[in-house]
């Protein structure tokens, strides 16, 4: 897989040290760098660009202001010498902050967790598609059908995911937040720390626990509002 990506940084070097590091990345494309946010306007408009590493502090056009107007699709690493924007960053949904000056060990970190992300999305896309994924469970790739999923349960380094129709329980060595990730939501939802849920399955909700047969599954303070709201939209 590779990244189209963009440097945008009003300091010339730091534009420059910034487009020499994604040039020796294997996997980055560099469409360009530029000195400010209002000249990448135009590049980004005519390329799909995935991911732009964006300084902050900028005349014109701030790092903060400009990542309000671009794609959702388009992931933004912030750079700055000022680490109080940090916060900030995030609350526009950054998918990192380099604090500067970066080394090329810093860069790279951030690069690859891009190439985490959208690996991880065109997994999901494809899950979504095709509505089944493989699963490893005793040394053996196992079929999993989305629709024969009733609810997921994390025991530590596991998972075991209960089915429809009495089908044995399959157990399978991964962390609840990388399975979450890949399946389509709200369809499937966090309702515990321990749990997500086929929310389309559910038949009763006793004292706000999800009743599957004889067990009941909990729904924790975490996640009472959002799985409130599903079921809110759903009630007559």
């Amino acid at each position: 897989m590779t990244l189209n990506c963009i440097i945008i940084d009003d300091e010339p070097l730091a534009a420059e040290l910034l487009a020499s590091y994604a040039k020796r990345t294997p996997f980055l494309n560099l469409v360009g760098y530029y000195n400010s946010a209002v000249n990448a306007i135009k590049p980004i408009r005519e390329n799909q660009v995935d991911v732009i590493f964006l300084d902050i502090q900028m005349p014109e056009l701030s790092g903060l202001e400009f990542a309000s107007i671009l794609p959702k699709t388009t992931r933004i690493v912030f750079t700055t010498a000022f680490s109080q924007y940090a916060i900030e960053g995030y609350k526009v949904n950054a998918l990192d902050y380099l604090l500067k000056p970066i080394s090329y060990d810093d860069f790279l970190r951030s690069a690859n967790k891009a190439l985490d992300w959208f690996a991880s999305q065109m997994k999901q896309e494809t899950w979504n598609q095709d509505r089944f994924m493989f699963v490893k469970s005793e040394y053996k790739l196992v079929q999993v059908h989305f629709d024969d999923i009733l609810f997921i349960e994390g025991l530590k380094d596991y998972v075991k995911i209960y089915l429809d129709h009495n089908k044995q329980p399959i157990m399978s060595l991964m962390n609840m937040k990388k399975i979450e990730e890949a399946l389509p939501k709200p369809e499937f939802m966090r309702t515990h720390r321990s749990y997500i849920v086929h929310m389309p399955k559910i038949h009763m909700v006793d004292r706000f626990r999800i009743v599957f047969g004889d067990m009941f599954i909990p729904i924790s303070e975490s996640y009472k509002e959002e799985v409130q709201q599903y079921l809110d939209s759903h009630t007559f």
